[in-house]
C-alpha cells in the first residue's frame, strides 16, 4: 500500500480510505470516500441528499452524511470536507435502493427544513420537492408525524397544506396569504393553462372573470436575462384573451405594508374590470379601503 501510494498508483481520500486509481476522483468516488470514512452505518443526507434527489442544480460544496449516534469510528474526529450529523433512527430513514446510501426524499426535506435559516428557505425546500414531483405533501406529512421531536411542527403542517393547494414558491405563498386572502380578494386560478398559437402557457394567478393575470417575479424564477420572454408572454396574454397583466416582485411583498399597498393596487384594477372587491386587513394603517 505504501509503495502504491508513493508512486501514485493509489491516492488517499481520507484516513483509512484509498482510491485504487489515478486522476481526479469523480463525484461518486468522493461520496463513497466520505461514507466509508464516516463508518459502517452512514448515509448521505441534507444538502448532499438533495443533490442526489435532484433538488439542487449542482453538487453541494460540503458533503453531508448522517451516522448512527453510537459506535461510530469518526465520532470524535473531524472529516475534511464533510459535515457529520447524528441520528438514532437513521436506518429507517434511508432510501431502500439508492446507492450510495441516501436518506429518502421526504426525510431529506425535513432535515433541510430543520437547518433552514429563514421560513422562506424552509418553504422553498417543500416547493422544490413537490414542484419537481419527487414526493407528495402527504408523504412529507407522514414522515413528519413519525418524528417525535420537530421544531415548528404546526407551521410546517400549514406550509404543507399551502403547497398542496398549489402555492409552489415562497413568493406565491406570500402573495396568497399576505395579499389575496387577508384583503378579501377573489381566489385566482394558480398556474392556469391557456392556449395560444405557440402552444400552452401557464399563468401564475389568473382572475378569469376580471381578465387579469398577476405574475410573480422572483430573482430565481425570473432572472434578468429572461425578462424579454416575460414581456412577450404579457403581450400574448393581452392579444389572445384581452387579459391584462400585472407583475409583482419580492419588494412588493417584502413586509405587511408593501403587501397592503400591492393589495390596494390589485383591488383597484379588479374593481375597474368588474364588481368591487377587497377590504382592509387587520393592519392598523392598511392601504386598502372598502370598495
Amino acid at each position: 500500500m505504501r509503495e502504491r501510494l508513493r508512486y501514485g498508483d493509489w491516492q488517499r481520500l481520507h484516513h483509512g480510505v484509498y482510491a485504487t486509481f489515478t486522476g481526479r476522483p469523480d463525484r461518486e468516488a468522493q461520496l463513497w470516500g466520505a461514507l466509508l470514512r464516516a463508518g459502517p452505518v452512514a448515509v448521505l443526507s441534507h444538502h448532499t441528499a438533495a443533490e442526489r434527489h435532484g433538488l439542487l442544480p449542482r453538487p453541494s460544496a460540503t458533503i453531508h452524511v448522517t451516522v448512527a449516534s453510537r459506535n461510530n469510528p469518526a465520532r470524535n474526529q473531524k472529516i475534511p470536507g464533510v459535515v457529520v450529523h447524528r441520528s438514532d433512527v437513521i436506518l429507517s430513514r434511508c432510501h431502500p435502493a439508492m446507492t450510495p446510501p441516501c436518506t429518502r426524499v421526504e426525510e431529506t426535506v425535513l432535515d433541510l427544513i430543520k437547518v433552514a435559516r429563514t421560513p422562506d428557505e424552509a418553504y422553498d425546500w417543500i416547493c422544490r420537492a413537490l414542484g419537481q414531483r419527487r414526493t407528495t405533501a402527504e408523504r412529507i406529512r407522514a414522515a413528519l408525524q413519525a418524528r417525535e421531536r420537530f421544531p415548528l411542527r404546526t407551521e410546517i403542517e400549514t406550509a404543507l397544506n399551502d403547497a398542496g393547494e398549489g402555492m409552489l414558491s415562497w413568493l406565491e405563498r406570500r402573495y396568497v396569504r399576505g395579499v389575496e386572502r387577508s384583503h378579501g380578494l377573489p381566489t385566482a386560478s394558480r398556474q392556469a393553462r391557456v392556449r395560444h398559437e405557440g402552444g400552452n402557457r401557464y399563468l401564475d394567478n389568473l382572475y378569469e372573470a376580471y381578465r387579469l393575470c398577476v405574475e410573480l417575479d422572483g430573482a430565481v424564477a425570473h432572472p434578468a436575462e429572461r425578462r424579454w420572454a416575460d414581456n412577450r408572454r404579457d403581450r400574448a396574454n393581452l392579444a389572445a384573451a384581452q387579459t391584462a397583466t400585472m407583475r409583482v416582485g419580492f419588494l412588493d411583498l417584502v413586509d405587511q405594508a408593501h403587501q397592503c399597498q400591492t393589495a390596494a393596487e390589485i383591488a383597484a384594477v379588479l374593481s375597474g374590470r368588474g364588481p368591487g372587491v377587497g377590504h382592509p386587513c387587520r393592519a392598523p394603517a392598511c392601504a386598502l379601503t372598502k370598495p
